[in-house]
């Protein structure tokens, strides 16, 4: 079928409104939040599942290339066409609208829909006292449920390694070129896809209805994993093959509509430790204690270097007040809102690219500083911060070891959090990856290019702070290091100096990397940044032999039949 009739027939599925062609309105949906763009026939926003299985298989019988996303959030291009080189016309399937979330076996688990995300899973269960898999971490900004499945992606949670499940519903398209609905969330729903993808919109299932022992709803094992301090590979990196399962890591390689997960109580009473210190072995020393003798695990662990701390201080303050002022629910909506003027900017000759940043920075200019004067006298002092947080059952345990560890004051410092002192620290920290972006946007006649790493050392690794080469250093302006300690993943940006030829100097690093045993992409996925390694190309092709789903990533081929 020809352009035109196949746009006549998404029209007819999702309605005139829900699908948008002009080149201006799609690039929101074309474009990465970091990385990434390229052009697309059409962007479709089916309102229920059953029409999303109908623009799956009208787009299937078009042989037209598929991208489902949600949010949009990943910071490696993975949701998002990349570049114009396809050998078919894009599609994108942009599926917020298909949110629902449906609490099954006593609250223990959940089954979520494409389009739910994590702000809404964690309101629908805190009232009951519990916690999704995953929380808001440092960059996931209206992400969604699914988004997070499909790329293994980790966060913050010590106790909780990266999101995973072996139950999920999703499309698939198989050797012979036809789509095919698998029903794997160990919940009867009926025999044909209209009724199966129906009676999971409307939750037209009893308990009884619902499978026990089908699957693991979570990465169980991670908890003792990381505890494995001395082993001489990550924790959790997204190539690792034992946390590839369908849906889990797919990357859009299939089109998942909807996940069931396990969820966790919530601790009755936290505490949040802000460390500093001068010396990264002290910091070796407090995560190897708490990994191995502690009675259980902290919450989170995170690290920030004063260089980011820095920048986030500037170019991040108007992102947590924000959050503190008007809470996170706001931010997707505000998001989209600073997007939508970009657009309109774009459109007018004398406005300057990156407009929203840039107005925000200016306004930025009126809030004062966000973090607390403990925390500012710690950025003074120390170049290594660790915000430690753990649950009640090792608040005792913490303060201790903290009080005795730190009586030699050469090690550096601490001090427990209040209420005010918490929500700061924890904002700042999740400012810190917003800023590398904003400084790079408004500096951008400046600076060069902006490079961004996100890679997992080896759990035993005590070197853990980059060194890098002279010929290397000297092609940099600005480096940002921030991540997730305890699980030894960190983020790494960089904002290079101008004529830097970025991609060049990114392979200079990634093969230091590999010299030290470290594993990359840990969590964002490879999206079109990295080089997907042969364990995961070969999940890749096994999902999707034809290639029609998500082509291209980590930079294999983006041709019909891998071609």
């Amino acid at each position: 079928m020809n352009h035109s009739q196949l746009i006549s027939q998404l029209i007819d599925i999702s309605g005139q409104s829900q699908v948008i062609t002009e080149p201006s309105k799609t690039l929101f949906y074309r474009k990465g939040y970091r990385f990434g763009e390229g052009n697309a026939l059409a962007v479709v926003k089916p309102k229920t599942l059953l029409e999303y299985w109908k623009v799956l298989q009208v787009c299937v019988a078009a042989d037209v290339i598929v991208i489902s996303q949600s949010a949009n959030t990943g910071l490696t291009g993975g949701s998002t066409p990349d570049g114009n080189d396809y050998d078919r016309d894009i599609v994108i399937i942009n599926t917020l609208l298909l949110d629902g979330i449906q609490l099954i076996a006593k609250n223990t688990q959940v089954v979520c829909l494409a389009g739910a995300t994590l702000y809404e899973l964690e309101d629908v269960l805190r009232p009951l006292h519990r916690e999704p898999h995953s929380v808001i971490g440092s960059s996931c900004i209206g992400a969604s449920v699914v988004g997070g499945i499909c790329n293994n992606s980790g966060g913050a949670l010590v106790q909780r390694g990266p999101a995973y499940t072996q139950m999920a519903l999703f499309a698939q398209i198989n050797e012979k070129g036809e789509l095919e609905l698998k029903n794997h969330l160990g919940i009867h729903l009926g025999h044909t896809p209209e009724e199966i993808l129906t009676n999971l919109q409307q939750h037209n299932y009893t308990n009884e209805d619902v499978e026990k022992d089908c699957g693991q709803g979570s990465d169980h094992a991670y908890c003792n994993h990381v505890r494995k301090i001395d082993a001489d590979t990550p924790a959790r990196f997204n190539a690792d093959p034992t946390r590839h399962y369908e849906a889990s890591g797919c990357a859009g390689k299939l089109a998942v509509f909807a996940v069931r997960l396990d969820t966790f109580p919530m601790d009755k009473e936290t505490a949040v430790f802000y460390i500093g210190t001068n010396d990264i072995h002290v910091l070796s020393d407090i995560r190897r204690t708490m990994l191995t003798e502690f009675d259980s695990l902290p919450i989170s662990g995170e690290y920030i270097h004063r260089d980011a701390y820095t920048l986030a201080r500037k170019y991040g303050k108007d992102t947590s007040w924000v959050i503190k002022t008007m809470g996170t629910k706001w931010l997707p909506k505000l998001f989209a809102l600073k997007a939508k003027a970009d657009r309109i900017a774009d459109k007018i000759p004398f406005m300057p690219s990156y407009f929203s940043d840039k107005f925000l920075q200016f306004t930025s200019k009126f809030i004062p500083t966000q973090p607390t004067a403990k925390m500012e006298y710690f950025y003074q002092k120390y170049e290594h911060h660790l915000i430690l947080k753990v649950g009640s059952d090792l608040i005792a345990q913490t303060q201790n070891f903290l009080q005795n560890y730190f009586a030699d004051a050469r090690k550096g410092n601490y001090f427990e959090c209040d209420s005010q002192e918490t929500q700061a620290a924890m904002l700042h920290r999740f400012a810190v990856a917003s800023a590398a972006i904003r400084y790079h946007n408004v500096h951008q006649k400046e600076v060069g290019e902006l490079l961004a790493l996100d890679i997992a050392l080896r759990r035993n690794d005590k070197e853990w702070f980059e060194k890098l080469p002279p010929e290397i250093e000297e092609k940099i302006l600005h480096k940002l290091y921030y991540g997730h300690f305890m699980c030894h993943v960190f983020h790494q940006d960089y904002i290079l100096k101008p004529g830097v030829d970025g991609h060049k100097l990114e392979q200079e690093m990634l093969k230091l990397l590999d010299e030290r045993g470290a594993q990359y992409p840990a969590e964002h996925n490879v999206g079109h940044l990295y080089e997907a390694k042969p364990a995961l190309k070969q999940f890749y092709q096994d999902l999707d032999p034809t290639n029609g789903f998500n082509p291209g990533l980590g930079h294999t081929s983006k041709n019909k039949n891998w071609q």
